[in-house]
């Protein structure tokens, strides 16, 4: 069996549009890794072999009609199980919604289907997509493939997992409080959380989210490479009219000043050594590409990740807690309850102060941002932490926290996010976030090819 699953995206989509290997083929090998593998980390837990060879059949045929097959042609893919697809259930890890059947795709998978992906398989995310780890009574628990002790991160565990095992190209995963940039950060690859707007993407197994899901959850990729993330998003981000939040923005927007604001320990976050160690090599490798890179504060991560976890909270508290109880998922009740502790319940007056000063902080932002396009910034305060520290106790819970005010704080804004991997501490992945004005993804890839040109751990991996 060949082993196309070791190709990037890019790579594929190119021998596939050149018809140098069929989608068919492509696809053989990357069902091949999933058999191999997954067993060990659990990180696909819905396989659909005979439906993706369908999918790749029928692409190759429009190949042979000399049909455009689109920017991802033949790329195997996965989708996390909290997104609409046609003919599976939404679980979001629950047991409640192991029936709970999609009529229709979610726009980000309507968007991969029209670019030519194929869908291998469906990936695995803590009960409620709740956590920065991976694990709940439907579908089991999900292994970082790189050290079964480490968490695989959350929400989009499986995801991460999955490519970084080789299990498909490209993983959808979804952002509101990290989901994305976290365990792509845990497994040693990159992920992207775009801006608010760039990539439509609606459930319909559910009514409509409340105000702060509206403007600060978002669908992005992982990948093991930069241009994988770029082609990806390119796809992604097509135009679908079912997302009323969609915005038409170009994705290049032109040049911008190659400077850089280096923020080590944000409002005196406390850091680990090996993180700021990979912090100061990232600036030194965006300084050797011919950047500006200046230390210096950034604007406020600690009141916005206060005022996003009032939001956060507020919409779990008008019906969600039911939904927990029936459940009966032992760590989404352990997680709901440290939050509500930390996040007292808000009065009207409360919500309207707090979309208030979302305005106020995102002027800053875009101000900061106007001055240096790219902040550099630590992923989490720690390396990744040991799987399943947060349900240890109240203690760890807020441990776990406090190291993640980065990952909580950024998307109050509507801001996109980066997470490059840049190297391993012993079995551990260590990297960093890169920070970027509205709908400047094309900035955050290129200052995070730069420093992915300067090394990253090596990818696809055979689990541990």
């Amino acid at each position: 069996m060949s082993v196309y699953w070791r190709h990037s995206a890019g790579e594929i989509a190119a021998l596939v549009r050149d018809r140098q290997v069929s989608a068919v083929e492509v696809t053989e090998s990357a069902l091949s890794r999933l058999g191999a593998v997954n067993s060990k980390i659990n990180a696909v837990v819905v396989e659909m072999p005979e439906e993706a060879l369908s999918q790749a059949k029928d692409l190759d045929e429009r190949l042979a009609r000399g049909e455009s097959p689109g920017a991802l042609a033949g790329v195997p893919v996965t989708i996390k199980v909290n997104v609409d697809q046609a003919g599976h259930a939404t679980t979001n890890g629950l047991r409640t919604q192991r029936d709970l059947m999609a009529d229709s795709d979610n726009p980000v998978v309507s968007n991969l289907r029209k670019a030519g992906a194929i869908i291998i398989g469906r990936t695995n995310t803590p009960a409620f997509s709740l956590r920065w780890f991976t694990r709940n009574g439907l579908h089991g628990h999900t292994s970082n493939p790189r050290d079964p002790a480490l968490t695989p991160g959350g929400s989009s565990g499986g995801a991460a997992a999955a490519v970084a095992a080789g299990i498909g190209a490209i993983g959808q995963g979804t952002d509101i409080g990290g989901s994305v940039r976290y365990p792509a950060y845990a497994c040693g690859v990159h992920g992207l959380r775009p801006t608010m707007g760039r990539v439509p993407a609606i459930n319909f197994t559910a009514p409509d989210r409340h105000i702060g899901g509206q403007l600060m959850a978002v669908s992005g990729p992982i990948a093991r490479t930069i241009a994988d993330l770029r082609l990806a998003l390119g796809a992604m981000a097509a135009e679908d009219q079912r997302d009323p939040w969609w915005v038409p923005v170009p994705l290049e927007l032109g040049p911008a000043r190659k400077r850089a604001a280096l923020c080590v320990a944000p409002e005196g976050l406390a850091v680990a050594p090996e993180v700021e160690a990979a912090l100061r090599d990232g600036a030194r490798r965006l300084e050797a590409a011919g950047w500006e890179v200046v230390e210096r504060p950034c604007p406020p991560f600690r009141e916005a990740a206060r005022l996003q976890a009032i939001l956060w909270m507020a919409e779990y508290r008008r019906g969600a807690n039911e939904a927990v109880e029936r459940e009966g998922d032992g760590d989404a009740c352990f997680v709901i309850e440290q939050m509500q502790t930390l996040c007292p319940a808000p009065d009207l007056n409360d919500l309207l102060d707090v979309l208030q000063k979302r305005t106020s902080l995102t002027r800053q932002w875009q101000e900061f941002l106007a001055e240096f396009p790219i902040l550099i910034c630590p992923v989490s305060g720690e390396l990744p932490f040991a799987d399943q520290l947060d349900v240890e106790s109240p203690a760890a819970f807020g441990r776990v926290m406090a190291a993640q005010l980065t990952q909580i704080g950024l998307p109050l804004m509507g801001l996109p996010g980066l997470t490059v991997s840049t190297d391993l501490v012993g079995t551990a992945p260590v990297g960093v976030q890169l920070v970027a004005g509205r709908f400047r993804e094309d900035i955050l890839l290129d200052a995070g090819a730069a420093i992915e040109a300067g090394g990253v751990p090596d990818a696809p991996i055979d689990p541990l």
